[in-house]
């Protein structure tokens, strides 16, 4: 690889708290990590969204936060918390100028678009540095269903906001980006075929192997009164309809019905209340109370967020819209077998019957699909056995964190080089920059 360039990187992210973590949330940490152990120093900047405390460190990177609104007129307080909770086109003039002041930094990396995202734009084309944005999903490959619950909280309201987006080119982040990184192949093929230049690039998400390798899954399922012989089922994602909870349920239902006993946990923060509630209605209606967890989101240094995969014997993501699937890699790295649906970036991710089972959620029996897949696999130790060492191969082989990072800096270099060519900079020379 190219010589590795220290400084800072400069992560934004729309929001960081470790009480609602999620796949965004690692990739941004774990990157992080990477680069200080390189010798960088990493910076995370972001919103108060969903946050108390302006600045902290989590997993040893430091994170500022800055005070920031929704730029809507009648939101109410629950507007407010839905968008906070999801894709919420946030304004603040506050985490603009930091950008704008921070010393040294030598590439911004945005995780966001909109508003935010015009923000690291502006703040790098006026200080004449590189920056790269990277699509976790939701921009080019989003369902109309998912994109309609999304907007829900603002719609038929007035946007005084618009102005600051034609300021801050927020509809030009991607087209002005030094590198556009996609984490799904799904993305990444639709944004090479929409955008008007080439500096677009796949890099997967990645998993801590190590720390997945040795779970205490005894002590997980005593904590939760889940029996040590029961077969467990788990789900790790947000409550949210994307990510099709109840259509697990239906199934987990069904699987009762033919004679099969397991157990099911679901985890994960509610992203949608209501969505919620339609679980725990479902739950209660369905008498499955005595067979089913649902646990709210696990802060990233929980113990049980690591245990939760031991203690299960199978892991099932039944998304309707996926852009990758980092908790599959996570999965795996348990050495858990996985079903999971075949939509999005699942479908380069996994190899049916070889690293996993697909079925299909969109089919008319989607359901029966996926009852099949779990009542075979409770049935069949040694395919368990064998789709998870698969996948914990596939996991080490290919997706560590370490891997990823090397692969980023890659697209790092592409990025600072391209952007020397547009600020017409001298290219630096060995160990140094300009």
């Amino acid at each position: 690889m190219s010589h590795r360039l220290p400084g800072k990187v400069v992560h934004v992210p729309r929001r960081f708290v470790a009480e609602e973590w999620g796949g965004t949330e690692t990739v941004v940490l774990e990157i992080s990590r990477q680069q200080r152990r390189a010798g960088g120093s990493p910076l995370i900047v972001t919103s108060m969204a969903l946050a108390t405390r302006r600045e902290e460190e989590i997993g040893g990177v430091p994170v500022r936060r800055h005070p920031y609104c929704y730029p809507f007129l009648g939101l109410s307080a629950a507007d407010r918390a839905a968008l906070d909770k999801k894709g919420g086109n946030l304004l603040s003039l506050g985490l603009f100028w930091s950008l704008w002041r921070e010393p040294d930094v030598r590439l911004f990396h945005a995780h966001v678009l909109k508003r935010l995202g015009g923000e690291v734009r502006t703040a790098a084309r006026w200080r004449r540095k590189p920056f790269v944005v990277s699509l976790h999903g939701g921009v080019f490959d989003v369902p109309t269903a998912e994109l309609g619950t999304m907007l829900k909280p603002i719609e038929n309201k007035f946007e005084w906001g618009r102005p600051f987006g034609a300021l801050f080119g927020s509809r030009r982040v991607l087209e002005d980006a030094d590198q556009v990184i996609c984490v799904g192949q799904s993305e990444l093929e639709k944004a090479r075929s929409e955008l008007g230049h080439d500096r677009v690039a796949y890099l997967p998400n990645g998993v801590d192997c190590a720390k997945f390798a040795e779970p205490d899954g005894a002590a997980f399922r005593a904590k939760h009164g889940i029996p040590p012989g029961a077969f467990l089922v788990l789900t790790l994602s947000r409550i949210d309809a994307q990510k099709n909870q109840l259509m697990l349920l239906e199934a987990f239902a069904r699987l009762g019905q033919a004679g099969t006993a397991a157990c099911l946990m679901l985890i994960g923060p509610e992203t949608q209340p209501g969505y919620a509630a339609r679980l725990r209605q479902f739950i209660a209606d369905q008498g499955l109370g005595d067979r089913v967890r649902l646990l709210p989101g696990l802060r990233n240094d929980s113990p049980d967020l690591v245990n939760a995969y031991g203690a299960a014997d199978l892991f099932v993501l039944p998304s309707m819209h996926e852009p990758f699937g980092i908790v599959v890699l996570e999965a795996w790295s348990a050495g858990l077998p996985v079903v999971a649906s075949r939509v999005g970036g699942l479908q380069a991710l996994v190899r049916d019957g070889e690293t996993g089972l697909f079925f299909d959620p969109n089919a008319p029996d989607a359901v029966e699909q996926l009852a099949a897949r779990v009542g075979r696999l409770a049935a069949e130790p040694e395919t368990r056995r064998r789709l998870g060492e698969a996948g914990r191969h596939e996991a080490r082989q290919h997706y560590d964190w370490a891997r990823i990072h090397e692969q980023l800096e890659s697209l790092y270099l592409r990025a600072e080089e391209h952007a020397r060519r547009r600020y017409g900079q001298v290219h630096p020379t060995e160990g140094g920059r300009t």
